[in-house]
């Protein structure tokens, strides 16, 4: 590539030969000027850009380019919305946990496995982004964390089982009764067409709202009311789950479930044994009741 650049600029080159002095060719002085001045020989060098010159200066806004477009490809790959965020390992670590505990209670849960779409949604959702700034370092334990407001982000392994009875599919609609922080919203919406979700809590649920909308979770719709009385201006809904424990099964939320949806609803008092309950309804409003294992949720608040 230099040979042809030297080629094309070898016209530039006006040279002398002077005895003594470089001759032609070398690319260092361009032209040498003798002068004679009181018998005395004086050489000036009279300085002309060179092929060596170009083809650095060349080179040199070459590095440049290099350097500016390394400089943007580092602040593309280090966004957030592109660079594997740094909680990438402590999730993963969450996820097997999950499983670990899935296994373990297999007897209750009448599998030894979740479903692959269920566990790679919890693998995708940033957790950490639902939780208070102070609690973000918690945000992967597999554990229950305040949110304010006397209430919770549920246990991962409870998210993920609920979430993995409930039988989400594509097109499926779900109801949730308890916004919260948003999480079991946005772990649904990795899953099915449409969520619905409803928080008495007005804060807890114009901050979810917002937060919904910032990670781009377009596919979730939420109100502020009492979720004991349900959507009715969206049902009827393929599935429900409440993220509180009821002390019975809101009468509500049975009639806007489809004839053969399902339901998660923790029921039982604050101070007693609560029960996770997996609801089928039946031709008639008739339903079927199988306990999965005791649980401990925040009360379902409200009026009713």
């Amino acid at each position: 590539m230099f040979d042809a650049k030297f080629a094309d600029c070898r016209h530039m080159t006006d040279t002398l030969n002077i005895p003594g002095t470089p001759g032609p060719g070398n690319s260092t002085f361009s032209r040498r000027r003798r002068e004679h001045e009181d018998g005395k020989i004086l050489v000036g060098i009279l300085r002309k850009p060179t092929c060596f010159d170009n083809a650095n200066k060349e080179m040199d806004l070459t590095y440049r380019f290099v350097y500016m477009w390394l400089a943007m490809l580092c602040c593309w790959f280090y966004s957030p919305s592109i660079l594997a965020d740094e909680y990438t390992r402590e999730r993963q670590q969450m996820v097997d946990e999950i499983e670990a505990d899935v296994r373990a209670t297999s007897q209750y849960l009448r599998k030894e496995a979740l479903d692959p779409r269920v566990m790679k949604a919890m693998d995708q959702v940033l957790r950490h982004e639902f939780v208070p700034s102070d609690q973000q370092r918690l945000a992967y334990l597999n554990r229950p964390l305040p949110i304010g407001h006397g209430q919770t982000i549920s246990q991962p392994y409870i998210v993920a089982i609920m979430t993995d009875l409930l039988e989400p599919a594509p097109n499926s609609k779900v109801l949730e009764i308890g916004t919260g922080s948003g999480y079991q919203a946005a772990v649904l919406a990795e899953l099915v067409k449409e969520v619905y979700s409803i928080e008495i809590i007005r804060p807890l649920g114009e901050q979810a709202a917002d937060r919904l909308s910032r990670l781009r979770y377009d596919n979730v719709k939420t109100a502020i009311g009492d979720g004991y009385y349900g959507w009715e201006a969206r049902a009827p809904f393929d599935a429900i789950v409440v993220t509180a424990a009821a002390s019975h099964i809101p009468p509500p939320l049975i009639k806007q479930l489809k004839v053969g949806g399902r339901m998660m609803i923790p029921v039982g008092s604050r101070f007693l044994t609560q029960q996770l309950l997996l609801i089928t309804k039946e031709e008639g409003d008739k339903i079927t009741t199988r306990q999965i294992l005791p649980v401990r949720f925040v009360p379902l608040t409200g009026q009713h």
